[in-house]
C-alpha cells in the first residue's frame, strides 16, 4: 500500500516503522522535522508538509490532542484539499464534540474515516501487538486492514455507522483509559501503604501481581513505581491527564459521575505541578508517597 503517517511520536513513528518492514510506501511528516527524518534511513519518504501526506491508498494520523489534529487538519484547510475517496484513519484518542464535528466534515469533503484507537504502549507498539479498535465502514476499513495486520496483533471491529462510530470509539478509550489510570492509583496507594508499614513494596506487588492482579498494567505500572522509576516515559502523565479530562467531560454530557477519575485527575494535575508531566503515568505512586509524608 502506499500511504502517509502524521505524528510521529512515540506510537505514530513505532507504528509507521512497522509498515515501512512490511515492504509498504510510506510518505512521513511531523510538526518537528527530525521525528521524520529518523524515518527517512528506514526507507521511509519524508514530506514537506501535512497535504503531501495526505496521498495514496490512506493517510493515518497519530497526533497528541484535540489542539494538534484540529490545528493540522482543519484550521489549515487540509481536510478540504484532501482527495476525494481517500480514507483517514484517526488513531489518536479526541474529545466527543471534535469526533462528531471530524465525522460530519469527512463525509461533506467526500473523505473515508476510520477511527482506530489502540490499546498499548509504545514498546507494544515497537513489536507490532497492538490491539486496534477499530469504527467505520467496511470498506474503509478492509482497505486498511493490510496496515492494521502489521502494527497490530487483533483489530476489534466494533462499529459501522459514521454518525456514532466516533463517537463510540473515543468513549471507548476514554473508559479504557480511565480505568487504566485507575488501576495505577489504586496500586500506588497500596504500595504506599505497604511502605508506612516497613514492608517492602517489591515483595508485596510480586505477590499481588503473580495472583489476583496478574496483567501487565499491575506488573509493569507496579514494578516502575516499587523502583520509583519514572522514566523513560511509556505514557506520559500529561497525556494521561488529557484523557481523564476528557473522560469527565464525556460523563458530564450523559450526567454520569466518575468519582474515582475525579480524584486521578487532581492527583495527575500535583504531577504537572510539580514539573513532572513528562515522565510516565507511574508517578501517580509519587503523589500517594508523597501525600502520605515519605521523603520522594
Amino acid at each position: 500500500m502506499d500511504v502517509g503517517f502524521i505524528g510521529l511520536g512515540n506510537m505514530g513513528g513505532a507504528m509507521a516503522l512497522n509498515a515501512l518492514k512490511a515492504g509498504h510506501t510510506v510518505r512521513v511528516w511531523n510538526c518537528s522535522p527530525d521525528a521524520a527524518k529518523a524515518l527517512a534511513g528506514q526507507g521511509a519518504r519524508v514530506v514537506a508538509s501535512a497535504d503531501e501526506a495526505f496521498a495514496g491508498d490512506a493517510v493515518f494520523s497519530m497526533l497528541a490532542d484535540d489542539s494538534a489534529l484540529r490545528a493540522v487538519l482543519l484550521d489549515s484547510g487540509l481536510l478540504e484539499r484532501a482527495p476525494k475517496g481517500l480514507v483517514h484513519v484517526n488513531m489518536a484518542t479526541i474529545s466527543v464534540v471534535l469526533c462528531e464535528e471530524l465525522v460530519s466534515l469527512h463525509e461533506k469533503h467526500g473523505v473515508a474515516y476510520d477511527a482506530a484507537p489502540v490499546l498499548g504502549r509504545p514498546d507494544v507498539a515497537a513489536v507490532g501487538k497492538l490491539n486496534i479498535v477499530a469504527v467505520g465502514a467496511d470498506d474503509a476499513i478492509a482497505c486498511v486492514q493490510p496496515i492494521f495486520d502489521v502494527i497490530g496483533q487483533k483489530t476489534w471491529r466494533v462499529g459501522t455507522a459514521p454518525q456514532h462510530a466516533n463517537v463510540f470509539k473515543n468513549v471507548f478509550k476514554l473508559a479504557a483509559n480511565f480505568m487504566l489510570a485507575s488501576a495505577i492509583e489504586t496500586t500506588a496507594e497500596a504500595a504506599s501503604l505497604m511502605t508506612g508499614h516497613g514492608i517492602d513494596p517489591h515483595a508485596f506487588l510480586d505477590v499481588i501481581t503473580n495472583t489476583l492482579f496478574p496483567g501487565p498494567v499491575y506488573q509493569g505500572y507496579g514494578r516502575m513505581i516499587a523502583d520509583n522509576r519514572y522514566e523513560l516515559a511509556l505514557f506520559k502523565a500529561r497525556l494521561g491527564l488529557k484523557d481523564v479530562r476528557l473522560a469527565l467531560v464525556a460523563g458530564d454530557a450523559v450526567n454520569v459521575s466518575l468519582p474515582g477519575t475525579s480524584l486521578v485527575r487532581d492527583n495527575l494535575i500535583d504531577v504537572l505541578a510539580q514539573g513532572d508531566g513528562d515522565k510516565d503515568l507511574a508517578m501517580l505512586g509519587k503523589v500517594a508517597a508523597r501525600r502520605a509524608g515519605k521523603k520522594v
